[in-house]
């Protein structure tokens, strides 16, 4: 690097300087001004011992989301590569995927270095790796592979967002980066905002280390090896009271709590607040009985013997979803569901009174009954209650109810079942589910089904009386145009 002593010696006494008087911010195209938790625990986390070696070498920056966390990473390993890095010194980018690994922190070095005149000119930018040919060092962006993992011997080791770190697999790709013994300078860093409580172990295990040690600052523990850096309260200018209420508005209670305030959360909560529910409760609406111009897509979650069974029918109005019908059927062990009796002939009975568009089944026990309705001639679509399909069935039911975009009639079984459901939340989406087995919200999960199959639907094809008209006025095309047309075809031109 472009540094003589004089000056290598002064950023690593003051690596904040190095950062503020090299380092150029790519989105402004000026010299990087630190935030002032940055500041702080940029003074500590590289801060030497007598022994030329890293007082912490465990680092860990947790705040709420949007406190510029992925950018610090960023920053961060710059600054140890160009500062502390010895010849040949390896950084590495890890996330819960590889492209995660390339498009957040890694892409944010590449970034920088781009930008900052002291470093483009020095480096060698790859799609997955950044190599400095003067000295040797490198920077990789690697997926969640401990085995590929094996063998490194890293300077510096970024790790985000380990709150999504849920897996042995990952917890064996934090065992292969430890801070090795053979180099002065080798450290890992976690950048990351709360997890789950009983999920996110890894993390969770970090915090409660960090919080025994001793506080050196605000929100700054440090001892034991370890530097941590956890704060509940916004650190940046753009986190603004605005900003906050409208992750209010939005984020679940339990999701707000975690990003927001960056506090563990359990994985368990309300799926809607019972309000909100009311409020898109019209009490003038009624089911409706038949009407052949209503385009509705109907949701079935189906059960032979315990859960109760449930069909609902919805109908798209503009950006709102109106539920148009429902009915609940409940089978006992000693009166099983018969589905042929029940579940087809209410679904055949709805394609006579409806137009109905599309039907959404989960195939665990109705592959028969969806072969006959299908020789039927009704338009029956698996969909498989997987957690990915729960996640975005459940996420539009949610964003329906609290923007007030579902038009509900009065029911008082919906409204308990909707009462007694609750959200899953997990690292790979959230899924209503029931909070004790003897609760039956079969209802609300067919209503889930039949609304997402309403708002990704094409919209029908509306016939308007100008477009009857204009068909009126065209003039028949007939056999003996036909003839006409093909004998112009076949004369041949003088």
């Amino acid at each position: 690097m472009n540094l003589d002593r004089k000056a290598l010696k002064r950023y690593r006494a003051d690596p904040c300087a190095f950062v503020e008087e090299c380092l150029v911010n790519p989105e402004t195209g000026k010299a990087y001004v630190l935030l002032d938790a940055e500041r702080a625990f940029l003074k500590l986390a590289l801060r030497l011992g007598p022994d030329g070696r890293l007082l912490y070498p465990e680092l860990i920056y947790a705040a709420i989301k949007k406190s510029g966390k992925t950018t610090f990473a960023g920053i961060f390993v710059v600054t140890v590569i160009v500062l502390f890095g010895d010849r040949h010194a390896e950084a590495y980018c890890v996330a819960n995927d590889f492209d995660q690994a390339q498009s957040r922190v890694f892409e944010m070095i590449r970034r920088i270095i781009e930008a900052s005149p002291m470093l483009r000119r020095e480096a060698k930018v790859g799609a997955d790796r950044i190599t400095f040919p003067a000295t040797g060092a490198t920077i990789t962006a690697v997926a969640s592979d401990y085995a590929g993992a094996a063998g490194g011997h890293p300077t510096v080791v970024v790790f985000d967002e380990l709150w999504g770190s849920t897996s042995e697999r990952s917890r064996r790709l934090w065992d292969e980066f430890i801070p090795v013994p053979t180099r002065d300078i080798s450290c890992r860093l976690v950048v990351s905002h709360a997890g789950f409580e009983n999920e996110s172990e890894l993390l969770h295990e970090l915090y409660q280390r960090g919080l025994k040690q001793p506080v050196v600052g605000t929100d700054l523990y440090a001892g034991d090896g370890m530097l941590m850096f956890w704060s509940h309260v916004p650190i940046a200018p753009w986190q603004t009271e605005a900003w906050f209420a409208d992750m209010r508005r939005s984020l679940r209670p339990a999701q707000y709590l975690r990003m927001i305030e960056n506090r563990f959360t359990t994985t368990e909560s309300s799926f809607v607040d019972l309000a909100a529910w009311d409020k898109c409760v019209d009490p003038n609406a009624t089911p409706v009985l038949a009407d052949k111009s209503l385009a509705v897509c109907v949701g079935i979650d189906a059960s032979v013997k315990h859960d109760s069974t449930a069909i609902v029918a919805c109908a798209k109005d503009g950006q709102r979803v109106r539920l148009v019908w429902h009915r609940i059927f409940q089978p006992t062990a000693a009166d099983p569901l018969d589905f042929e009796a029940t579940i087809e002939a209410t679904v055949l009975d709805l394609q006579k009174r409806f137009s109905v568009r599309k039907v959404l089944f989960d195939p665990y026990q109705m592959q028969a009954t969806a072969q006959r309705l299908t020789r039927a001639g009704v338009r029956i679509e698996e969909f498989p209650q997987s957690p990915g399909n729960l996640t975005i069935a459940s996420q539009n039911l949610y964003e329906l109810v609290t923007g007030r975009n579902l038009v509900l009639y009065p029911d008082a079984a919906m409204r308990l079942a909707v009462s007694r459901a609750v959200a899953i939340e997990t690292s790979r989406g959230w899924r209503i589910t029931k909070e004790k087995a003897s609760h039956k919200i079969d209802v609300v999960v067919a209503l889930a089904m039949a609304a997402h199959a309403a708002m990704t639907s094409p919209a029908p094809l509306q016939i308007t009386r100008d477009m009857v008209r204009q068909i009126q006025r065209m003039r028949p095309y007939t056999f003996a145009d036909t003839c006409r047309a093909s004998r112009m075809r076949s004369t041949p031109r003088l």
